[in-house]
This record gives structure tokens, C-alpha cells and sequence, in this order.
């Protein structure tokens, strides 16, 4: 099976590191090709390094992650939204989320939303 190229955006630092500790932990299925911190050079790398799955921040300091999300509609790449913010898990699906993780994280969600994501996934 081939692994999910994958993107984490996150603006705070902590953060993106807890997610890839987290990431390197439980997620083998995934190669971390790229993170970014902030819509601007979340949309570079997603436009460079073309990933299979985004794991995204709801709320950065340069926009959102449903901003990112208009700026590169149709996206050809799965979303699990990582965020400490419950209420915008309905937005979110309006996306087409595979899922939507509450910080700090559970590594049992996260290798189920993991799961559901590499679902149906065609490698390019």
C-alpha cells in the first residue's frame, strides 16, 4: 500500500509538532511531505507537493483554513481539520471533511480519521 502524501498546517509551532510527533507515533500509512504554517504557504506547498491528505487548522493568523480551502477549489485531496474550536465542525463538513479532531488530540480518532481518508484514495 502506497502511504498518504500528506501536508500539516498549523500556525502555532507546538502545535504542528504535537500533530507530527503524533503523526510519526501512530500513522505509518502517512509520509509527511510538507507543513506549512498559515494559509499563504499552506497554499504553496499543497500547490507544490500535491498531497493525498491536508491535516489543517481551522483558525491561523493569516485567514482560515476554509479560506485556504475557496482559494484551491475543486482540491483533489482529503481534509481532516485539526482545531481546539467545536463550533465550526458543521462548516467543516460542507467541505467534505473526513474529519474534524478536537486539540489535544486522541491518537485513537486521529488513526481512525487516518483510516477513513485513505479510503478510495488513487495515487497519481
Amino acid at each position: 500500500m502506497e502511504k498518504l502524501r500528506t501536508i500539516i498546517i498549523d500556525d502555532e509551532a507546538h502545535q504542528k509538532l504535537s500533530i507530527l510527533r503524533m503523526v510519526q507515533l501512530y500513522c505509518p500509512e502517512l509520509e509527511l511531505v510538507a507543513h506549512a504554517d498559515g494559509v499563504k504557504t499552506g497554499i504553496e506547498a499543497i500547490r507544490k507537493f500535491k498531497p493525498d491528505l491536508v491535516l489543517l487548522d481551522v483558525k491561523m493568523h493569516d485567514g482560515s483554513g476554509f479560506d485556504l480551502l475557496d482559494q484551491l477549489k475543486p482540491f483533489g485531496f482529503k481534509v481532516i481539520f485539526i482545531t481546539a474550536f467545536e463550533q465550526y465542525k458543521k462548516k467543516a463538513s460542507r467541505y467534505n471533511a473526513t474529519g474534524y479532531l478536537l486539540k489535544p488530540l486522541d491518537p485513537d480518532e486521529l488513526t481512525e480519521a487516518i483510516r477513513r481518508a485513505g479510503e478510495g484514495v488513487v495515487h497519481g
